[in-house]
């Protein structure tokens, strides 16, 4: 409903395991290359799903008509000057995972976590660390230090497009599950990048400083913290971490640990307390100077102002959140959509049976940079037992006059949420194209689906690249997509959130009186002289005689704009701002 399913490309096949069968020997041999060393207690079938993830698709980033499509085994490029007819320019094999990518100027950044990761992009990873000694199973080995090996953020010049050269690798202690891109208003010369590590802490003896121990035994661990990386722009390749900001720290007691879950929900009801040492992922709104971090046990705010030192100015946690995954703000940033990935991804959590409060959405308001939780949201198809179905990735959709979020299921498929009123938000379109197996799960799904210039673009973990763009439903009219389709940008990194700003083209104009005319704020015979005049004078290009009668109507909104509900009330000062003076 409501989205036209363009095209499928599908995954190059560098980046195909090639086998469905657990026992083939190429399970076994990627299993190793991940460092799992002993896969003899792990279920056949989940491991087949953990070999899937090492050619997993996983984040997109756009500039101008290319598309960067990453996976835990490198990254793809596609030509999408006509999205409809997208191509494949260029795959770059470079493992690790998860392949994040980002893009600034002549400037690729990669996430790199997992410990099959080669400083020269190298596909024969390292030996598996050996089984633990009988009775440490729950402390596997770290695996051995390796001068060869890289885990942290990856630059490429892709002046090139269809060849990236690597010119700088950043190690970090514990890799870079995700990245954030952070452009600096005040600092032309720089950009920086946040990075969030999820993952074990590597040994000392392999990156010097290095530490996993708790902060009772260690001040200086590498856990309770982000790592935040200086890129000069005229040499990227001097790109090192500049500060590793301790923004779980309780600034009373100054102790590192400072925040945690307050527990979480299990089969045998509320979990103990878990201290918060990660976060998985991090949205900044520089136009703001903040970010929103989704860290595993938390929701957090920090103030951004100096993008080298982030402070934390609130937390919120929620007994129904199992591990905060990532956020948005809406444009006006007045509310923030964190969601929760409950089983990590890899697991069905969108039965019948599976709480709609659990590995769902969470909207909050935010005022006086406090958060203020306001509902939930869960895309509302129940999915089957072989899906693997949780929130996931998702980004504005530049509808004027609405907060509306296109977001990522994995196997559940697409969901468009308004969430305009933020204590009752709705899906208003959606996308389920099924299980790719219903009597196996495999690993599968939209990993992230994101608007840019005008269309829906997702991340298929298993099969490929899907492109799709909205038609008119009931509650989403043609107007409105052609409005949010006059916002244009030339890059897209979506944890580098945007201000989004429309023209004054009468086309925005018709999308608010659509909007003012479904809620009923504005009568039925005013709407009729609204359409008939913007009509009229997009039919004379805007001539003197239809500027006046539109600034007439102008007038007459102006003064109905008092005690409609804050959204109309925006629709119409919106709305007279284009009647008084629309574009030409």
């Amino acid at each position: 409903m409501g989205i036209k399913h363009l095209m499928l490309l599908k995954k190059p096949d560098a980046f195909q395991l090639g086998v469905d069968d657990p026992n083939n020997a190429k399970v076994q041999k990627t299993l190793g290359l991940l460092g799992i060393g002993d896969s003899s207690k792990i279920p056949k079938g989940s491991q087949l799903v953990l070999a899937q993830l090492a050619f997993a698709n996983s984040d997109l980033a756009f500039q101008g008509n290319h598309l960067f499509q990453g996976n835990f085994y490198g990254v793809s490029v596609y030509d999408i000057s006509n999205p409809a007819k997208t191509s494949l320019l260029t795959t770059m094999v470079c493992p690790g995972g998860q392949g994040d990518p980002s893009v600034y100027k002549n400037l690729m950044f990669m996430s790199v976590e997992m410990p099959n990761g080669r400083l020269d992009c190298g596909t024969s990873g390292f030996p598996p660390p050996p089984p633990p000694a009988a009775g440490q199973e729950d402390k596997p080995p770290l695996p051995a230090a390796q001068k060869d090996r890289f885990r942290g953020v990856r630059i490429f010049d892709i002046s090139d497009i269809r060849n990236p050269k690597q010119v700088a690798a950043v190690q970090t202690c514990r890799g870079s599950h995700t990245h954030t891109l952070v452009v600096d208003p005040n600092d032309k010369n720089n950009v920086y990048v946040y990075v969030s590590g999820t993952s074990f802490v590597r040994q000392s003896e392999e990156l010097a400083g290095c530490s996993g121990e708790q902060p009772d035994k260690d001040p200086n661990t590498s856990l309770f913290r982000i790592d935040v990386i200086k890129v000069p722009l005229a040499a990227p390749q001097d790109a090192k971490v500049i500060s590793s900001p301790r923004i779980f720290m309780d600034t009373q007691t100054g102790a590192l640990n400072g925040l945690n879950n307050a527990g979480t929900h299990s089969t045998t009801g509320l979990t103990k307390p878990s201290d918060t040492n990660q976060c998985h992922d991090i949205t900044v709104y520089s136009a703001l100077g903040l970010a929103a971090g989704a860290c595993s046990g938390n929701g957090i705010l920090l103030d951004i102002k100096d993008p080298a030192n982030p402070k934390r100015i609130d937390a919120v946690n929620d007994p129904n959140y199992a591990y905060w995954h990532s956020a948005s703000f809406s444009n006006d940033g007045k509310k923030v959509v964190f969601t929760d990935e409950w089983g990590g991804g890899l697991g069905a959590r969108c039965r019948p049976t599976d709480p709609n409060k659990w590995g769902a959405d969470a909207v909050f308001s935010l005022d006086g940079n406090k958060l203020k939780f306001a509902s939930y949201y869960k895309m509302p198809a129940a999915q089957g037992d072989t899906e693997n179905c949780v929130a996931h990735n998702g980004s504005l959709i530049p509808i004027p006059g609405r907060d509306i979020e296109v977001q990522a299921w994995y196997q559940g498929g697409i969901s468009v949420m308004d969430f305009t009123d933020a204590e009752h938000p709705a899906e208003i379109a959606y996308f389920d194209r099924g299980p790719i197996d219903p009597k196996m799960l495999v690993l599968g799904g939209d990993w992230s689906a994101y608007w840019y210039n005008g269309h829906i673009y997702a991340s298929e973990i298993a099969r490929g690249l899907d492109i799709f763009e909205l038609t008119p439903t009931k509650v989403l009219t043609q107007n409105e997509i052609d409005a949010a389709k006059t916002v244009r940008v030339a890059e897209l990194n979506v944890q580098n959130q945007q201000r989004i700003e429309w023209p004054r083209n009468l086309v925005v104009a018709k999308a608010y009186v659509d909007q003012l005319e479904r809620s009923q704020a504005v009568p039925a015979d005013q709407i009729a002289s609204l359409r008939k005049a913007i009509q009229s004078a997009e039919a004379s290009r805007l001539n003197k005689k239809d500027l006046a009668k539109l600034k007439t109507l102008a007038a007459s909104l102006g003064s109905a704009a008092g005690g409609k509900s804050e959204a109309d009330s925006n629709r119409l000062h919106a709305l007279v701002d284009i009647l008084n003076n629309p574009a030409k």
